[in-house]
């Protein structure tokens, strides 16, 4: 689990322009070093490349590189699009991390820098015969370099932005954020129970911005109740919208400006919710996109139905938590209580969904009455009360929408087995 910097730092690391910079201080670092390495050979090489032979290679780089990055970035932002448009808006911020996307676009803007500034290198004679060579080696090294990129980028441009490699996205930060509630299934601290509440819920703190809260640093709440001597009782969820007017916090000590500092410091609140620590939100969004494809206007069942099987492998892990108890292993933040999530929140975000929005349809029905069952035989114990609950749902409605007798009987048989 990471702390509040960490995660801020590993936000930073999945923007574009953090890789595109270092590759480009990287670049003209590279482009610059055979200067002063010439100073330190004191033996010509026993071969000799011209200014000539070496800019009209970095010249091609340069205005190959130029185009190649204008094209690669209207590809980007076309496939933000398709991703919005085919699946959902909330997928697109899992496509815009996108890694390989942002490694090759910052290799080649760390090409065309490269070769600009070793264009104006040799155009002022800062070169040697030995300078030049040794630009000339790391030049063929840089091509080498973007022969290898553009291969990976053609055969990932098959995939990018299209509907199923979106869905793998989404499905494998849901599974994510997932485990580390099987493993932490209160991100490390105690577990509240919301029948008995702390009898010090008046000594409460609000929230500054409003917004949906997107990281809890746990441990900088610990040390801050250790250095009290106190419990802090964290009352608002991550993912859960928050705002000024209902308390996210009590504190059991007395609370003064530094307190109240400390705490809100340990809360990340944007306008978006975020995938790290929010199963909920991962599997809102396969929801989405569900239910998109269940839309007079697509008309895609066969989505819908890869949606479910995917939220059955979601799910299926959770048949590992465990509900802990304040002795538990999994408490590594003794002094700090949270709520865990529930599998009752778990199942309505991902299922209800879908089945009133395919109602109407008989093979979704099937498909989502077959996908209960399955989760029931894969741990009865963990899964049979909220696959019960939700196969009469999806039942009642389907009662509702279906229109043929003969569906109607098929479901119910699947429905008995139930």
């Amino acid at each position: 689990m990471f702390s509040k910097w960490q995660w801020l730092l590993t936000q930073l690391t999945r923007t574009l322009w953090v890789r595109a910079t270092l590759f480009a201080l990287l670049a003209i670092a590279t482009a610059l070093i055979a200067i002063p390495v010439q100073r330190f050979i004191s033996e010509p090489f026993p071969y000799s490349i011209g200014a000539d032979s070496v800019g009209q290679i970095l010249n091609i780089i340069a205005s190959s590189m130029l185009a190649v990055t204008t094209f690669s970035l209207s590809v980007m932002v076309s496939a933000y699009t398709a991703a919005s448009s085919s699946a959902t808006p909330r997928a697109t911020q899992l496509v815009r991390q996108d890694s390989t996307t942002q490694n090759v676009l910052a290799t080649f803007i760390g090409s065309f820098l490269f070769s600009l500034v070793g264009i104006i290198a040799l155009s002022t004679g800062v070169y040697g015969d030995n300078g030049r060579l040794f630009l000339f080696i790391v030049t063929i090294g840089i091509i080498v370099l973007i022969i290898v990129t553009i291969l990976r980028w053609i055969e990932h441009l098959s995939l990018l932005g299209r509907l199923s490699e979106t869905t793998d996205r989404v499905e494998k930060a849901a599974s994510a954020a997932i485990e580390q509630r099987i493993d932490y299934p209160c991100l490390g601290a105690k577990r509240l129970d919301p029948s008995t509440l702390p009898d010090y819920l008046d000594n409460a703190i609000y929230p500054e911005k409003t917004g949906y809260l997107q990281h809890i640093d746990v441990a900088s709440l610990n040390r801050c109740a250790e250095q009290y001597d106190a419990e802090i009782t964290v009352l608002a969820e991550p993912g859960q919208f928050v705002h000024p007017g209902e308390a996210a916090v009590c504190f059991s000590g007395e609370l003064n400006d530094e307190v109240e500092a400390i705490i809100r410091t340990a809360f990340t609140v944007g306008n978006e919710r975020s995938y790290d620590q929010d199963p909920r939100f991962g599997l809102s969004v396969l929801a989405e996109i569900a239910s998109r494809a269940l839309s007079p206007a697509v008309n895609d069942p066969g989505t819908a139905i890869d949606i479910i099987n995917r939220a059955v492998r979601v799910l299926s892990p959770w048949r590992d938590h465990l509900s802990i108890d304040d002795d538990h292993e999994a408490i590594i933040y003794p002094r700090v209580r949270l709520a865990e999530i529930t599998l009752d929140d778990l199942f309505d975000d991902v299922f209800m969904p879908i089945a009133r929005d395919g109602a109407r349809l008989i093979e979704i029905q099937l498909r989502l009455q077959k996908s209960l069952l399955a989760l029931k035989q894969i741990c009865p114990d963990c899964f049979a009360e909220q696959v019960e609950r939700h196969s009469q749902m999806a039942m009642q409605r389907a009662e509702q929408g279906l229109t043929l007798d003969a569906d109607k009987i098929r479901l119910h048989a699947v429905v008995e087995q139930i």
